[in-house]
């Protein structure tokens, strides 16, 4: 009897379960973020959702059956959030394809490659299903950084009167250098010059002239909106903001006569994973990488700024170590695809170091922070240190900056500010000139003649 019964209720949950699993997994959010490196599609659900997708190149377009789900008015809103300045996405259609599975169709403004992947619950977020899509042929960020710099250039200074001969472009060998391929080691070790005139003066070697780039990063960005004020202030808006206002500086100045130009690792409101960062910054060549960020803690109370370089070895604080935690977990929130075929090149990457380029970041830091010890407070008086993955370019001196405490009301209220940003972004720009005064960049090209 007591057998019967069990069966009995066994049968019932039995028959929950399925009813269960028939109701299928509500839709919580959609979100589009477009950007010029890629553009992320992101359907937010109370269960993972379960996928098949086609992705057809003619026109270009991907469709996704998403299983178990009926059409709702939150999938329908994917249809009116594609912006029409999306750099990769046309636009959205959606559909009840079966009982239980949505059709969604994604039109491609050109060729894509794409990665679907889930992402379990993490911070405020549930289940994840992301699709990213990443043009097939990527803009070079350093032809693209040369080609803005030249069109300041020209604007700056129109041509001059064809009776008179042409102001020098000190970018040009930049440019050649650029866009030649490399030449031979016999022709590299013994290359060909042209005789000059004989009434020509004998040249005498100057100065190197070549672009001189700073890389800034403003920290978290799409998915991943960092800390978030008492106020509801949100890193990755004050960040950008500041990044903004520092590049605007650095593309005004010089240093020794060689043209400054900053170059934005995310220069809007998108999610770009750690190693990431690194990449680009090292893909433009960077001279220096600055990785802007505010600060935030368990309580209001701590306040002031601070400034970070990176550790071989333990990190100079439980403070810093606890904040180079905190900032490493970045990817997790913001949805990185630990699938994707980069993830040996992204763990390579993060353990290269080197004494050389802590010693030169050491050396920004301190720079940097007497500079904003002088508009603000600083948390600590010296640069600390600790493993930042952001921080891990081989072979650039980096820094994180992080500007303030957004968790403490007063220092929200300064970041907010435009007149503190502009004082921040002023500091900033004092610290990298006092760098450069005691460490010149080196040559990246042949010295001009």
């Amino acid at each position: 009897m007591k057998r019967r019964r069990l069966l009995q209720s066994g049968s019932v949950v039995l028959l929950l379960g399925i009813q269960e699993l028939a109701r299928g997994a509500t839709i919580l959010a959609v979100r589009v973020w477009p950007a010029p490196d890629y553009s992320r599609v992101t359907i937010e659900s109370d269960q993972q959702l379960k996928t098949t997708q086609l992705f057809v190149s003619n026109p270009p377009r991907l469709a996704v059956d998403i299983e178990g789900v009926e059409l709702n008015p939150a999938l329908r809103e994917l249809v009116a959030k594609v912006r029409p300045d999306d750099p990769n996405i046309a636009g959205i259609r959606v559909g009840q394809f079966a009982p239980t599975v949505v059709r969604l169709v994604v039109d491609l403004k050109q060729p894509i490659a794409p990665q679907v992947f889930t992402l379990a619950p993490v911070a405020a977020y549930q289940h994840r299903l992301v699709f990213d899509l990443y043009p097939t042929q990527a803009l070079d960020p350093l032809e693209a950084l040369i080609a803005e710099r030249l069109r300041d250039e020209a604007a700056a200074h129109p041509r001059a009167p064809a009776s008179q001969p042409a102001a020098k472009d000190p970018l040009g060998e930049l440019i050649a250098q650029h866009a030649r391929k490399p030449a031979s080691a016999a022709s590299a070790a013994h290359p060909v010059a042209a005789a000059p005139a004989a009434s020509a003066p004998v040249p005498v070697a100057s100065k190197t002239d070549r672009l001189i780039i700073i890389a800034l990063d403003p920290g978290h960005g799409g998915e991943d909106p960092g800390a978030i004020g008492p106020g509801g202030t949100r890193e990755k808006d004050v960040v950008l903001s500041i990044a903004h206002r520092l590049r605007e500086r650095i593309n005004a100045t010089s240093v020794n006569g060689n043209a400054m130009r900053a170059y934005l690792t995310r220069d809007a409101d998108f999610f770009v994973p750690l190693h990431v960062r690194v990449q680009k910054a090292r893909r433009v060549q960077a001279d220096l990488f600055i990785s802007i960020h505010a600060d935030a803690f368990f309580t209001p109370r701590p306040q002031g700024a601070s400034i970070f370089a990176l550790s071989q070895g333990g990190a100079s604080s439980t403070a810093a170590r606890w904040m180079a935690d905190k900032e490493n977990r970045a990817d997790q929130v913001g949805g990185l695809n630990v699938k994707a075929k980069d993830a040996q090149v992204r763990r390579a990457l993060l353990d290269m170091s080197t004494t050389a380029q802590i010693n030169d970041s050491l050396k920004l830091g301190g720079a940097m922070l007497g500079e904003i010890g002088r508009v603000g407070k600083l948390h600590k008086p010296r640069v600390e240190q600790a493993s930042f993955a952001v921080l891990k370019a081989p072979d650039i001196p980096s820094v994180l900056v992080e500007s303030a405490f957004i968790s403490n009301p007063e220092e929200e209220a300064k970041l907010n500010s435009v007149a503190y940003q502009e004082q921040l972004a002023d500091a900033l720009m004092r610290g990298i000139e006092r760098y450069f005064a005691k460490n010149p960049p080196l040559a990246r090209n042949r010295v001009v003649s």
